[in-house]
């Protein structure tokens, strides 16, 4: 059971506390709710862009990193389709340092064109290295084409095209700040060896007087119903043929999620799952698979994905996993394989728990999907999935009406 209390300051900023004695450290996370599907189509890249801005500096503080580090902390940030997390790490008696950095932030940045050439270089030769120079690396760009004809996740959090962070201004950039990283768009966490009356004093001090900002109403269109299968076919200079496929999945707080998450576990979790046992030890077809899922805010895909053994084509590797996938909806999966998943999610969940870091970004994640004590009953949700659930889902799901199909083969461009 994790422990936690909750507060929200008259500006709206969501304050989540969670004490723990056993550690000299503390963790401030900071969760906005903004990620890439909020983005304006034509300047795509931004909430990635500002993972990075926000550590450019602030109106008092001229560089983060470095009074951090006077203080002990370190820290991190991320992107995702759906939001944008920051957090540090520092002893509990500095904790101050952390309030008063990330407040400052919070009320305004110090934008500047330095510093947004600064960062507008860094994520650019990011998206030249991982996404267009990389063999492989623009898979999940033509995946997400395919896949998504109206949701915003029909692109990557790192941006559709490098064009769109190549010209951003200071005034877009502006706008979206202003528009996104608000208090009552924000979920602070603090856990650690700290009380919850300190952390109460301490936001008041620190953020309770940062206005607010207007609300942000996302209205995000959603897919509709797919009753054909979409297929691409390409060759790119890479050392291997790859196969990967994907269908539509329930989103993440829709309670038929437990049950494909499970399936996933089941095909494509580790050396013993299903996919890994037939395609790669027992017919040699792939040199590595995997299945696995997007559990995204809005409905999302489940993917199966695989290197290819030379001399096997794409065609016959998808032929193997669809007879595998078929055996699946016929036969399903037996209590004592069902069991052996939900026994490996709880100790996944456990051990992810032991890191009070692990702890404070999860609080934040399950407030923003609207409960943050999820943290504490969703394992009984997973154990609660039966084995005709499982035979039902897969049945829903592996339907090729609802698939996307990449070939992509090695060869010269």
């Amino acid at each position: 059971m994790i422990h936690f209390s909750r507060f929200v300051l008259s500006n709206g900023l969501r304050v989540l506390v969670h004490e723990d004695a056993s550690t000299p450290m503390a963790v401030v996370n900071v969760l906005y709710d903004v990620g890439a599907r909020d983005e304006d189509p034509s300047r795509t890249g931004f909430a990635h862009l500002f993972e990075h801005l926000m550590f450019g500096g602030s109106i008092n503080i001229p560089e983060y990193d470095d009074e951090l580090q006077k203080a002990g902390g370190e820290n991190n940030a991320y992107t995702t389709n759906d939001l944008t997390n920051y957090y540090c790490q520092l002893p509990t008696a500095n904790i101050e340092t952390a309030f008063w950095l990330e407040s400052d932030r919070m009320l305004s940045l110090a934008f500047s064109k330095k510093s947004l050439e600064v960062q507008r270089k860094v994520v650019c030769e990011e998206f030249k290295e991982h996404y267009i120079n990389k063999p492989y690396g623009d898979v999940w760009f033509k995946m997400r084409e395919m896949a998504y004809e109206r949701h915003p996740y029909r692109w990557m959090t790192i941006g559709k095209e490098l064009s769109h962070i190549e010209n951003a201004s200071l005034n877009d950039v502006k706008s979206f700040f202003f528009k996104h990283y608000t208090p009552n768009n924000a979920i602070l966490v603090v856990a650690g060896n700290i009380v919850a009356e300190q952390v109460y004093e301490l936001s008041e001090k620190w953020f309770g007087s940062i206005p607010a900002g207007i609300k942000y109403e996302r209205n995000i269109v959603q897919e509709v119903s797919q009753d054909a299968p979409v297929r691409m076919d390409i060759t790119a200079d890479v050392p291997v043929d790859a196969f990967l496929k994907t269908w539509h999945m329930p989103s993440r707080m829709d309670p038929r999620y437990y049950a494909v998450d499970l399936i996933t576990d089941i095909l494509g979790s580790g050396a013993s799952s299903r996919l890994y046992q037939a395609m790669v030890k027992e017919q040699q077809l792939f040199t590595n698979i995997d299945c696995y899922h997007y559990g995204s805010t809005d409905a999302g895909l489940i993917c199966i994905d695989g290197k290819l053994v030379k001399g096997v084509s794409p065609e016959a590797a998808e032929a193997a996993v669809n007879q595998l996938l078929d055996l699946f909806k016929a036969e399903g999966v037996s209590v004592s394989e069902l069991e052996k998943v939900k026994n490996k999610t709880e100790s996944t969940m456990a051990f992810e728990d032991m890191s009070v870091m692990n702890r404070a970004a999860s609080l934040a994640y399950y407030e923003l999907l609207g409960d943050a004590n999820l943290m504490n009953t969703e394992l009984s949700k997973y154990h609660e999935v039966s084995a005709d659930e499982i035979l039902r889902e897969s049945r829903i799901i592996f339907n090729e009406n609802n698939s996307h199909t990449l070939y992509y083969r090695a060869g010269k461009k």
